[in-house]
């Protein structure tokens, strides 16, 4: 009988929080007495690896690497959407750590545009600096896997 799996060894997968990893195995393994299936994932940007189990899968959030089609839509709003600026530095902080925990590539971007926006008006407070050069770090790793994008697109976001 053959196992049906969301994700094949060899595939990218972006991680919330954690940024593009890469299936290597999918291994049964008997924890606490209790036997499951295992995603094990190689965290590209941390080198760390990861084990989720099949059936947590859906709910970490885990996603593939973004197509072609969708970039269009994120390279437009990363140039043309709108920034709220009239959030505190503490209501935005809450705001964009909500978005990056999405795992969404468009959730990441917005959070990219308006901390690369701000931080050409005035310096951003560490805590922001961090969020934005991890955000930042996500989202090109991202890119650089899509199929199909050219060099010049990448460069849009930096």
């Amino acid at each position: 009988m053959e196992v049906d799996y969301l994700f094949q060894i060899g595939d990218y997968i972006v991680y919330p929080m954690q940024g593009v990893g890469i299936i290597k195995a999918i291994e049964e393994k008997e924890i606490s007495g209790v036997k499951q299936q295992y995603y094990v994932i190689n965290m590209v940007i941390s080198n760390m690896q990861v084990m989720i189990p099949k059936d947590k899968i859906l709910s970490s959030n885990i996603r593939p690497i973004t197509d072609i089609i969708a970039l269009k839509h994120i390279i437009n709003t990363f140039h043309h959407g709108e920034s709220d600026r009239l959030l505190s530095w503490k209501q935005r902080y809450k705001v964009n750590t909500a978005k990056i925990k999405t795992g969404k590539i468009q959730e990441c971007t917005e959070v990219v545009r308006d901390l690369m926006r701000m931080k050409k008006e005035k310096a951003l407070i560490a805590s922001e600096k961090k969020m934005l050069d991890s955000a930042h770090e996500f989202l090109l790793s991202e890119l650089r896997l899509i199929k199909g994008i050219t060099e010049n697109q990448i460069k849009s976001f930096c």
